[in-house]
């Protein structure tokens, strides 16, 4: 069964996912720059009203992906006060100023995230070697890595997808998103055959999800 996770950068995205029969919910703010960590009132709210699960973007700006000392250890803070608010995983990624994956970093954070499963977010398409990128990404025990294809969009990256599928074999889930729409979904599916897609179901320009576009995007993966 395929599954879809859409990224609601407000509650009321969270509860028109859950409504429209989304599988997951990514949490995060600041549309504006691609989704930074969501406030814990708004995170405390989730369990009261979501049964589907959460995961929680842990991002403390925009721009890079490479964090200051500083950054790290709010980072890690936000992860060891978030895991007690009833999430069910969480949305991170860091890199070396060299574009690599910090394996160091990545560990402790998924560690400290324990028992909770971790995403690895599109700092992925920022890497420069994604073969090697992708085996030190399973190395440091994520279960799935969002990623476009280093792409703008999934449907440019569909080839370097289909690749990344392949190697990853059932190690990690690819989940493709960036740019994923119920127009382009069953083109990229058939190519991709990936198990989860990621989408924020935006379509008329707001940071709200659509209810419409998040049930055609389920529609077109269930067959």
């Amino acid at each position: 069964m395929k599954q879809l996770e859409i990224a609601c950068f407000n509650f009321e995205s969270a509860l028109i996912a859950q409504k429209a029969g989304a599988d997951r919910v990514e949490l995060c703010a600041d549309m504006s720059v691609g989704g930074t960590t969501p406030s814990i009132e708004i995170i405390q709210q989730a369990p009261e009203y979501l049964t589907i699960d959460l995961y929680v973007m842990i991002r403390p700006r925009g721009g890079n992906f490479v964090y200051s000392e500083l950054e790290f250890e709010q980072m890690k803070s936000e992860i060891e006060t978030i895991k007690k608010l009833g999430v069910n995983g969480f949305v991170f990624g860091i890199l070396k100023d060299d574009n690599t994956i910090n394996i160091k970093q990545n560990k402790a954070l998924v560690e400290l995230a324990k028992p909770f499963p971790c995403t690895f977010h599109r700092a992925f398409d920022e890497v420069s070697d994604l073969k090697k990128a992708l085996e030190d990404v399973i190395s440091c025990r994520f279960s799935t890595i969002l990623t476009s294809g280093t792409f703008p969009n999934v449907m440019e990256g569909k080839e370097v997808l289909k690749r990344l599928v392949n190697q990853a074999n059932n190690r990690i889930e690819i989940m493709p998103g960036g740019g994923l729409r119920s127009i382009n979904i069953s083109a990229l599916d058939e190519m991709v055959n990936a198990n989860w897609y990621h989408s924020s179901a935006i379509t008329d320009g707001s940071e709200i999800a659509s209810s419409e576009e998040i049930i055609q995007l389920k529609n077109k993966i269930q067959y």
